[in-house]
């Protein structure tokens, strides 16, 4: 799911929540609010961005990979196609550090493990290419793309527990999105970022709110954030079907608004049926609202889903006995 979720670069500083642990990249970066645009600008994204997106959305991370490399190899200056290729990896990654806790499958941990070299390489891949554009010409689609680089950097550091990385990044990553929005206040994709700033902020302690507070971060609304991810949804070309996985996982984790989470994650589960985290998510919604029988339907279609890669293969089989434990059922079959 592209291009998927941080947070701010201090509150991991101030907050036991682990944000960056979404799948989307922006949002440790942002500033807090800003008016709607009548007419939000569009990144221009070359015509295969598509394809490599219903990829990556759909579970097909190898094949994703591969079509991001190609378009690496037909543009090697443009960060996009690295991009791309981080995103697929990075949901492997999340497949494989995801478990089951508190009646939903979520990411929350990572060790610190050599194997995660070739994602590092990839942020820093796209930061160094962005950069040197905005050397050569300063645009804010090379703004946000460095930044990006950061963010996807920030990410990792974020599931593994590495606060002081994060931050680093952060504070680079931000410094460039601010950037891009002084040059392009309506870039659409940037309310990922802002409405994921917003929302997290508005759900720190009240420690932590006063840490905030003496620190100079500004303060946030879940109200607003919820505001802003739908409209990332509406408009986005990049980031909307993030926004849409990240607010659904949100108002279940956070708001505990079942109903609302469920019709926002249900048009991704139509969508992309092959996604099992997609079902998995769906599936934990529908178990939070008593409704075990399309809950069991979900974790079965999620169950007979072939993932191509075996380690995140048996993560999702653990995350579906786990669900289906919760639920009092120990196997899926057929006629359950």
């Amino acid at each position: 799911m592209i291009l998927s979720t941080l947070v701010w670069v201090w509150v991991r500083i101030m907050t036991s929540i682990r944000f960056w642990r979404c799948g989307f990249a922006v949002c440790i970066f942002v500033l807090t609010s800003f008016a709607a645009p009548a007419k939000a600008s569009k990144l221009a994204l070359p015509p295969e961005t598509n394809g490599v997106l219903d990829k990556i959305y759909g579970f097909d991370l190898d094949g994703a990979r591969e079509a991001a490399r190609e378009m690496q190899r037909e543009r090697p200056e443009d960060p996009l196609g690295y991009l791309l290729e981080a995103e697929a990896l990075w949901w492997k990654i999340w497949c494989t550090s995801a478990e089951f806790k508190y009646g939903m499958s979520d990411a929350r941990h990572r060790a610190k493990l050599e194997a995660d070299k070739p994602y590092f390489e990839l942020a820093a891949k796209i930061s160094s290419l962005a950069e040197a554009q905005i050397k050569q010409h300063e645009t804010p689609e090379m703004h946000f793309y460095a930044g990006m680089g950061d963010a996807v950097a920030a990410r990792m550091y974020g599931l593994r527990w590495e606060s002081r990385n994060t931050a680093r990044a952060g504070v680079r990553g931000r410094e460039h999105l601010m950037r891009a929005k002084g040059l392009d206040p309506e870039l659409a994709d940037a309310n990922l970022g802002l409405g994921l700033y917003n929302y997290y902020v508005d759900t720190l302690s009240a420690a932590a709110r006063i840490l905030r507070f003496f620190m100079g971060i500004p303060g946030g609304s879940k109200q607003e954030g919820v505001r802003l991810l739908e409209q990332d949804i509406a408009e986005g070309v990049l980031t909307q079907n993030s926004a849409r996985f990240y607010l659904a996982i949100n108002l279940h984790r956070f708001d505990q608004r079942y109903e609302k989470a469920l019709a926002v994650i249900g048009p991704l589960a139509e969508e992309y049926p092959s996604n099992p985290l997609f079902q998995l998510a769906r599936g934990d919604l529908y178990a939070k609202l008593g409704r075990k029988e399309q809950a069991l339907a979900c974790y079965r279609a999620a169950a007979a889903l072939p993932v191509q890669d075996a380690e995140c293969r048996a993560s999702i089989q653990r995350l579906i006995h786990a669900s289906l434990a919760a639920l009092g059922v120990n196997t899926v079959t057929p006629h359950q």
